[in-house]
């Protein structure tokens, strides 16, 4: 029988098939990370991925595409071959197929397919490129490797993006609107200069100035020529820095609310509570905790 700890590295009993032995076999091999013939098999595919994405970025460099051409186009289309005969074993092994189909890992697996053919449909699409979705696929590996306690980690910073996702909203409108204002300044301001208005074309370019210097990234390819627009200028980058903290303390606020509470660690002896959570004894008077 297997342990609940298999179970939850599996994450797939509930579709593991009755009646045929090749399903079981397949689904054994292809969805089990704990024997040895699904460790092996996992290993192998991310291998695969890994190999198929380096072939895809190879394929983007023009040196080595004039070179290796036919080579790497061989390349892409086996792998692209090799993926959709696990994805059909895949389907093919489980007693519900639709509810793979539409999981995380069913709809990545198809969609690391899709672009080779679309490709083979569609000549000179570059859907090609469109495969490095591919490594999406190698999150397998905290299965692999018995990471499955990470996910719950994953879990709970999930929880504090969604408890947080309304105060975030609200900075990001708040922002967009005061880059809207900048910019719409900003071109009014520049209007004056004829370098100015040259750069500050527009609104929308100006509103473009305005999120890549509030955000602090600034590309230089847009600079404010009046004393006046670098005066506002300077007073954007101070700002920037000012409030591109505010979505880390929403977010570290909720994961610390979401975090189970310590338990009560008071020392029955002085009543002490500034404890370490390992701490065996009362560091104030020795007694046992």
């Amino acid at each position: 029988m297997d342990t609940p700890q298999q179970r939850q590295d599996t994450g797939h009993d509930e579709q593991r098939p009755s009646g045929h032995a090749w399903r079981t076999i397949c689904y054994d091999v292809i969805f089990r990370a704990d024997t040895r013939a699904g460790k092996l098999f996992d290993v192998a595919l991310i291998a695969a991925i890994l190999l198929s994405v380096v072939v895809v970025m190879l394929h983007s460099v023009k040196d080595y595409d004039l070179r290796y051409g036919r080579q790497i186009n061989a390349g892409e289309r086996f792998f692209t071959f090799l993926f959709s005969i696990e994805y059909v074993l895949r389907l093919s092994c489980v007693r519900r197929p639709w509810r793979y189909a539409l999981s995380f890992f069913g709809i990545v697996d198809l969609l690391a397919i899709l672009p080779g053919y679309l490709d083979l449909v569609v000549p000179g699409s570059q859907g090609q490129y469109l495969s490095v979705i591919r490594v999406l696929r190698v999150l397998r590996i905290f299965r692999v490797l018995g990471l499955a306690a990470y996910m719950g980690e994953a879990r709970t910073l999930v929880t504090a993006l969604k408890a947080s996702r309304h105060k975030i909203i609200v900075f990001l409108v708040a922002v967009l609107t005061l880059t809207v204002i900048l910019g719409s300044a900003m071109f009014v301001i520049e209007s004056r200069h004829p370098q100015g208005r040259l750069q500050f074309s527009s609104i929308p370019r100006s509103v473009y100035w305005a999120i890549v210097t509030l955000t602090t990234v600034g590309y230089g390819d847009i600079s404010p020529h009046t004393a006046t627009g670098q005066t506002v200028a300077a007073l954007i980058m101070i700002l920037g820095y000012s409030i591109i903290v505010i979505p880390t303390g929403l977010v570290s606020v909720e994961l610390t609310r979401s975090r189970p509470p310590l338990p009560d660690r008071s020392c029955p002896g002085c009543g002490h509570t500034a404890h370490d959570a390992d701490a065996r004894f009362c560091k104030y008077c020795g007694t046992g905790l």
